[in-house]
């Protein structure tokens, strides 16, 4: 995934630019665990709360973290049924590259669920695939997409695969549309910080 890495550290960058550290991190969809191991050695005071859907994800961020301390695993959940299953209130939410395989109402279901887990000043962090506002620009994302891939030993046929995911698995919605949703859960502060190709990052104070 382009940047996948850079993404990380630009979520871990803006918790430190924060009022206050955070005491609670949830990460939610939080795959292999990449983020939050990055994420423990940089926030020494902040203890980490991991959910995802999948029971193999879970399995492998366990692995990965398994010497790591201030670390506790959820059972697999989505983020619509992660609300009264945490114990503490978490200061920040993460969902980085999850909630865009849910439809409208799903997507809408989860920013909700996190936007109720969070106090007052909490703070919800999301990255996802968007989608651009013209047909045009959506096709050129794509061949940029395509390019980087072919860049880093992806065959033709890998490239096609992953781009005919989109629409079909996963529905990016356009930046504008991000943060509509941000204002409308409620949010009073909703901010893109970060964009590349067909991704991009917004933060959310509540």
């Amino acid at each position: 995934m382009p940047y996948y890495g850079a993404m990380h550290q630009e979520i871990i960058d803006l918790a430190l630019c924060l009022d206050h550290p955070p005491r609670v991190w949830l990460d939610t969809g939080c795959g292999t665990g990449a983020l939050v191991q990055r994420a423990v050695d940089q926030l020494p005071s902040t203890k980490f709360v991991l959910s995802d859907p999948f029971s193999g994800m879970l399995d492998l961020a366990k692995a990965r973290l398994a010497n790591a301390e201030r670390v506790r695993f959820l059972p697999p959940l989505h983020t619509n049924e992660l609300l009264g299953k945490v114990g503490e209130r978490p200061d920040i939410i993460t969902a980085v590259l999850c909630h865009h395989y849910m439809p409208p109402e799903g997507r809408a279901e989860a920013v909700r669920t996190c936007y109720d887990m969070l106090p007052e000043g909490g703070t919800f962090i999301a990255f996802e695939n968007v989608r651009p506002t013209t047909a045009e620009g959506y096709e050129i994302g794509k061949r940029l997409w395509g390019r980087y891939w072919a860049r880093n030993s992806m065959t033709s046929a890998g490239i096609a695969q992953l781009l005919a995911r989109l629409d079909v698995e996963c529905f990016p919605i356009t930046v504008e549309e991000h943060l509509e949703l941000l204002r409308r859960t409620g949010f009073r502060t909703a901010e893109l910080f970060w964009r590349s190709k067909l991704q991009a990052g917004f933060y959310a104070i509540k």
